[in-house]
């Protein structure tokens, strides 16, 4: 899809943007229209996010075309480059993309997907956005309050926080998950990694980090496992709820009876592209994170804010805090300036939005769904409570799954106060 570079002046530059589709699969009669994905991030490509899912959507694709694309500065569309091999930094950044920065954020891409409804041949568009794509959602509806057909916003971001602020929460929500994690592990496992008292499992694991982090450990690869690379390792292990537990019981074991890393080193790079600028989904996926990050936020702290939030992320969490603690100066040298503190999803005359969010969430945490609908305003945001560990819980959670797939095949929300267990 041709789009303008910049919405505000549409007649000079265009950006490709790129996308693809799974038509629907059955009768055209009992088509709805299009659904397009966006599978958060950011940084995350739909090109290549849509074939890896689309499995999970299959009673949604009998009656929709599955849209995935590539946001702004991501994969195929307009791919904002930080350096030769690896990310090098903002100043890599505006040498190698510096034409394409002012122009990939958010309310950026937001403007595209309606372009992209626009293309498809919908009236209103129907979206699935899941953790930063329930950002881009919530901004959309906030430019095209009147376009909003049925959307789903699921493991909600907290549209009243900074970039700062939510890094604290999330730094919060995360320590609870490993806490209960670790509850779990002394009574199920008789050689817990994490010790059979539950009390001392922070002392253990920061006790792994910080050696780590002075010798880090090797692996089956050529590369090596360090202290926040192993911190972000745990935290993806717990997004994925109670299944992740009992594979993460066997990586700590490796990592700390046989001093290798294989294991959770293996599964580091999502969560570090989501919390402080890892490689999010391959490609370039942590460039993209920076990029549309620094794009959307306008928080650029001086040394001594800086320090002071360092601090508070320090003791927002005694085992992730110090990796989440280098998010902090991330759009410091930024070359442009942010657009705001923090995303407006104000959306008074949209339709109902089906807002759906896991009280054990450890990225997006579950205050961050109540937040949404108030944000969304009266009669547009629906609040569905999931009583679950992880990020995340459609498809595996069957009344989640029921309460979507209801939203979008027929377009009946959930009641009010609504909350699956």
């Amino acid at each position: 899809m041709k789009a303008p570079l910049d919405y505000q002046r549409p007649g000079r530059a265009t950006i490709d943007v790129a996308l693809i589709r799974k038509r629907a699969t059955g009768p055209e009669d009992k088509r709805i229209g299009s659904l397009l994905f966006d599978f958060g991030g950011p940084g995350v490509s739909g090109v290549t996010g849509l074939p890896e899912f689309q499995s999970n959507y299959t009673a949604l694709g009998k009656r929709y075309d599955l849209v995935g694309f590539d946001p702004r500065g991501v994969g195929g569309t307009a791919p904002v480059t930080c350096g030769k091999k690896k990310f090098e930094g903002a100043d890599a950044c505006k040498k190698y993309s510096g034409g394409l920065l002012p122009y990939v954020g958010t309310s950026q891409t937001a403007r595209d997907l309606d372009l992209m409804r626009y293309l498809l041949g919908d009236r209103k568009l129907n979206y699935f956005g899941v953790s930063y794509g329930t950002e881009l959602g919530g901004v959309y509806a906030h430019l095209f309050p009147k376009n909003v057909g049925r959307l789903v916003l699921e493991a909600p971001v907290d549209p009243t926080l900074d970039r700062l602020q939510y890094n604290i929460n999330q730094a919060k929500a995360v320590q609870l998950a490993f806490d209960r994690f670790a509850r779990h592990c002394a009574t199920a496992y008789k050689d817990c990694p994490t010790g059979s008292d539950p009390a001392q499992a922070d002392q253990r694991v920061v006790a792994l980090l910080d050696k780590l982090r002075e010798k880090p450990a090797p692996t089956d690869g050529d590369k090596e496992l360090d202290g926040d690379l192993a911190a972000h390792a745990i935290a993806n292990f717990l997004d994925l709820g109670e299944d992740g537990w009992p594979p993460l019981v066997k990586a700590l074991t490796e990592v700390m009876e046989q001093r290798t890393g294989t294991r959770l080193l293996d599964n580091a790079y999502d969560h570090a592209g989501a919390s402080a600028g890892g490689a999010a989904s391959g490609g370039n996926g942590t460039s993209a994170f920076v990029a549309i990050t620094c794009a959307d936020s306008n928080l650029r702290p001086g040394f001594t804010a800086a320090e002071d939030m360092i601090k508070q992320t320090k003791a927002a969490s005694p085992v992730f805090g110090e990796a989440w603690s280098g998010i902090v100066y991330l759009c410091d040298d930024w070359p442009f300036k942010g657009e705001r503190a923090d995303p407006d999803v104000s959306a008074d005359g949209a339709a109902p939005i089906l807002v759906v969010a896991g009280t054990g969430d450890p990225t997006t945490p579950y205050a961050g769904g109540g937040h949404m609908v108030a944000e969304l305003g009266a009669q547009v945001g629906v609040l569905l409570s999931v009583r679950a560990e992880g990020h995340g819980t459609y498809p595996y959670d069957r009344c989640a799954n029921e309460a979507v797939n209801t939203y979008l095949l027929d377009g009946t929300t959930p009641a009010p106060g609504t909350t699956c267990s």
